[in-house]
């Protein structure tokens, strides 16, 4: 083999590692964040009609017992250069109210965003995944925590706290009974949106849990997925979120 063909091999070579390189520094300075996007044709950034009043029992939100996960999936041609992300935080605060009519129960509450952890070992090896590999190093873990909660995605300096507000219950569809489907005003970055959704309930003396996941889209919530290299390192549009929720009552 001449030396010419040599030197072609090792510049291809370096080459491809040039590349590599860019798509992982790309990957962990952005994987799995999510952009801002402009509020949707005649959505402001106040509610289009007031939350119901608080009725009932009041219960304080334990954030300690409480747990938000949201799971960020990897998609595009170079997905495998990414990872799937695992973002959680024991950060709900609030209040649950509850009336003699659970039917008419409201909740208000908040998300500290400063508190979200991303890819925490634990919580990723808790999602007995393949998708999911515990092992993350922490210089990405910062890298894709500090690009979340820049200006151009969360912007957590000027909006640290997301607001859930309920807008109303009703029965789920499957009629099994502590099911119910929830109309959810979400507070995010100055814009509100309304989103639907499922969850459980159990009711106990002096104790409230509520759980349950759902699918929803960063488009719905007034966000924009990542892209990078052309579209071809991205984040799907359609995110997880699993949540419990435990109240205890007031006084």
């Amino acid at each position: 083999m001449s030396v010419s063909t040599h030197r072609r091999r090792g510049f291809a070579g370096r080459t491809r590692s040039v590349i590599q390189a860019s798509v992982l520094l790309t990957a962990l300075a952005g994987s799995a964040a999510l952009a801002a996007a402009p509020p949707a044709p005649g959505q402001s950034a106040a509610a289009s009609t007031a939350p119901p009043a608080h009725l009932g029992q009041p219960f304080d939100v334990v954030a300690g017992e409480s747990l938000l996960t949201v799971l960020v999936y990897r998609a595009g041609l170079l997905s495998a250069f990414g990872h799937d992300h695992v973002v959680a935080c024991h950060c709900i605060t609030g209040m649950i109210y509850v009336p003699d009519n659970p039917a008419q129960a409201t909740f208000d509450l908040r998300v500290s965003v400063n508190q979200f952890t991303v890819d925490d070992p634990a919580m990723r090896a808790a999602e007995h995944s393949r998708d999911f590999a515990p092992h993350v190093s922490p210089s990405a873990q910062q890298a894709v925590r500090e690009n979340m909660l820049s200006t151009r995605v969360l912007d957590a300096e000027r909006y640290p706290d997301i607001v859930l507000q309920a807008e109303g219950l009703q029965p789920s569809p499957d009629g099994k009974p502590g099911d119910i489907l929830a109309r959810v005003l979400v507070q995010l970055r100055g814009q509100s949106r309304s989103i639907s959704v499922p969850m459980h309930y159990e009711m106990h003396a002096n104790e409230v849990v509520a759980s349950g996941q759902f699918p929803v889209e960063q488009t719905s919530l007034g966000l924009t997925r990542y892209k990078a290299v052309a579209g071809a390192l991205s984040v799907k549009n359609g995110l997880t979120v699993r949540f419990r929720l435990v109240a205890k009552r007031r006084g």
